[in-house]
């Protein structure tokens, strides 16, 4: 194996290379996900070293997978990708297995170990790079040439050493994008896949996540079906972006759930109950609102979120911030029992509710108050647009101001 020290720069290095690789290090410390490697490795290191082909490959369950290319026919590229390890049509098997650097200046040096691996892409030269950290592999780098390409001693140095950079930047990558994956599965399985048809209700439903981080939070939505004239909304956000604030954010989802026919202050108290049980370090906001389309009613409980704006048509389009009395966030333990008051408010026919968390109406130096005030302008002269159409207008108007830092949830009821 490539001891992790070959990252140092080799002594007889010309000053010149020297400078190269430390210009390369600085690159390839900036990344943060394996695209960003791959990119770095493409767009800088194949210039530098004067290649044309590049293949990161990696080994996953007894196979070569192909994590990222540049400079080959995608025909070629399919056929690389899969192999098994022991495969005889390329040295890339060998070298993750072995963790010992291979270069090939010409096809027939290639050709008299592997015989068809110069057929296959039609590439001249190549320079067989194991990615190896703390003698663990953790893929293969290969720069490839149009024409045959002699390497010195000193640029088999140089890339041997370049290998341990590229090598540590993609350990960091491949865990980074691990976590993302699981967090994002996570979240994708506990917000609602479907919302459910209600007479006399239409629903739509926005999701964004913040445009920075792990693209993750704990930002939720639902609408729970309670008869044939009842339903329930429900938005929150928990604090964080993290896979323990999406697993919190399940949490809630499925204690207000499990009360949801209750009063909506019990419903709250109830949920925030859990989460003080959990004994966990967050806590979220949440909006709770059941809905009577018999009776035209509201009920609404606030556990510290935004409170909803309602849009009327008639007698002339108008929208206002529907005043909820607030309650403590949900998961801060208080000692004693958190109560939940209740506001009521009439629901007119043809209204439009609008529930969003913070991140739709937070800008950076600018009062919260005005950006509401802007999102309900835009819900009045916008409102009769159809649901899905509004609902990516409101949210697009939103990102525009600002590189939203914090995840955007935004749900839409019209009574029809």
């Amino acid at each position: 194996m490539v001891p992790a020290k070959a990252a140092a720069a080799p002594e007889g290095a010309g000053t010149g290379r020297i400078h190269q690789l430390l210009h390369l290090a600085a690159a390839l410390s900036q990344t943060v996900t394996v695209a960003d490697v791959i990119n770095v490795v493409a767009d800088q290191i194949l210039p530098a070293f004067g290649a044309q082909g590049m293949v990161v490959s990696a080994a996953d369950a007894g196979r070569l997978k192909i994590t990222g290319h540049r400079g080959y026919d995608p025909r070629t590229v399919a056929r690389l990708n899969g192999l098994p390890l022991d495969t005889g049509l390329t040295p890339v098997g060998r070298i993750l297995q072995n963790g010992v650097p291979a270069f090939f200046a010409e096809p027939a040096e290639m050709a008299r170990a592997y015989p068809r691996a110069s057929e296959l892409s039609h590439k001249q030269a190549w320079a067989f790079l194991p990615l190896v950290v703390s003698d663990r592999p953790v893929g293969c780098c290969v720069l490839s040439y149009d024409h045959p390409h002699p390497f010195s001693a000193s640029d088999r140095a140089v890339l041997v050493s370049l290998s341990g950079l590229i090598a540590q930047a993609m350990d960091r990558a491949l865990l980074y994008d691990a976590k993302h994956d699981l967090a994002h599965g996570l979240q994708q399985t506990l917000l609602p896949v479907t919302l459910p048809r209600i007479p006399q209700l239409a629903i739509a439903a926005r999701y964004l996540p913040a445009a920075h981080g792990m693209d993750i939070g704990g930002d939720f939505y639902d609408v729970i079906r309670l008869s044939d004239t009842t339903a329930a909304a429900v938005i929150g956000d928990v604090q964080g972006h993290s896979i323990h604030a999406a697993a919190l954010m399940g949490q809630v989802r499925t204690a207000v759930h499990a009360t949801a026919d209750a009063r909506p202050g019990e419903v709250l108290a109830r949920t925030n109950r859990v989460l003080v049980d959990l004994e966990t370090d967050l806590f979220a906001s949440c909006l709770y609102i059941h809905i009577d389309l018999a009776e035209r009613r509201l009920r609404l409980a606030s556990a510290g979120h935004p409170a909803p704006l309602l849009h009327t048509p008639t007698p002339a389009p108008h929208t206002r911030v529907l005043e909820v009395e607030p309650g403590p966030l949900l998961g801060i333990g208080m000692g004693i029992e958190a109560v939940y008051p209740v506001t009521t408010a009439p629901l007119p026919a043809g209204s439009l509710l609008a529930l969003y968390t913070d991140g739709l109406v937070e800008t950076p130096d600018t009062d919260i108050t005005e950006s509401v005030t802007a999102l309900a302008r835009h819900l009045t002269s916008s409102g009769d647009r159809p649901l899905d159409d509004l609902a990516d207008y409101l949210v697009h108007h939103a990102i525009p101001q600002h590189t939203h830092t914090d995840d955007i949830a935004l749900l839409l009821l019209h009574s029809r």
